[in-house]
């Protein structure tokens, strides 16, 4: 088990990165890096490896290094996990998970979200669930104020009663850090305000945010690092105030765009392209 020599390694190292998928690059040599503690950012329009990157936390992919030596991902440090264990270290929100419950359709909320106990996303006969994990789900729950969801099946419940759910899973083993991919998407606007909100609260509360979407409305005051990628690569990273500029954007996206700022969240609008 490789670990770094640093007393304190970042949550995330990403150094010369490759992954193939059906025999094409999705990411390029894709290197970036996360501290611990630090509320992150990951921007990208489609394509630009966003999804791909959070497969690869959530151990679905493995990336490649170009000369095949040193593994390319380092998580606190490791190059090694077992999956359970990492779930104590990185929670992980994503649209591929909601939907395999969805699947399910037998699963309620409070069995979703203890599920999360055994990084899966069905309560088999071997699992043995005890008191103290249904007990710490109805807290999870409850931080997030849907305690009244745990009897509820989880495929009748609306998008954004099935993110808090997810959330809540995510969180049943108190883990440092939070990874959210597009948590707000298929939300009505009240729903959106009420989720960024609660996400609100958790940065606050000491659990690190990392970001990942193509809607910069969904990056939280509290967010301060911010990570641009394009074509599988990182394109540019650092300060959310220099990162998120319309210089920056424009180059990103190959169109002409206008960043507006307004009490620590900011919006992209296309500029006028008439001189």
């Amino acid at each position: 088990m490789s670990q770094t020599d640093s007393a304190n390694p970042p949550l995330l190292e990403l150094h010369d990165a490759h992954l193939l998928r059906d025999g094409n690059a999705v990411l390029r040599g894709l290197t970036l890096r996360i501290e611990a503690g630090q509320h992150t950012a990951i921007v990208g329009p489609n394509g630009s490896g966003k999804s791909s990157l959070v497969r690869m936390l959530h151990r679905d992919d493995y990336p490649l290094a170009r000369d095949g030596g040193t593994p390319p991902m380092r998580l606190l440090g490791r190059t090694r996990w077992d999956v359970f264990e990492l779930r104590r270290q990185l929670g992980i929100v994503s649209g591929d998970l909601q939907q395999r419950l969805i699947d399910e359709n037998l699963v309620d909320g409070l069995d979703a979200v203890v599920s999360g106990f055994f990084a899966s996303h069905v309560l088999a006969f071997h699992h043995a669930v005890t008191q103290h994990m249904r007990d710490a789900a109805m807290a999870a729950l409850d931080r997030l104020g849907a305690a009244h969801l745990a009897q509820r099946r989880f495929a009748t419940l609306s998008t954004g009663e099935a993110r808090r759910v997810l959330i809540a899973r995510a969180l049943v083993h108190a883990p440092g850090a939070l990874l959210l991919d597009e948590p707000t998407a298929g939300l009505d606007f009240l729903a959106q305000r009420t989720l960024l909100d609660d996400l609100r609260r958790l940065a606050r509360a000491g659990t690190t945010l990392i970001l990942v979407t193509h809607h910069l409305e969904e990056i939280l005051p509290e967010i301060d690092h911010v990570i641009l990628l394009r074509a599988g690569r990182v394109f540019a990273q650092g300060r959310k105030a220099d990162v998120l500029t319309s210089a920056q954007l424009s180059a990103q996206y190959q169109t002409p765009i206008r960043i507006v700022a307004h009490e620590g969240y900011y919006r992209a609008e296309l500029a006028d392209r008439v001189s």
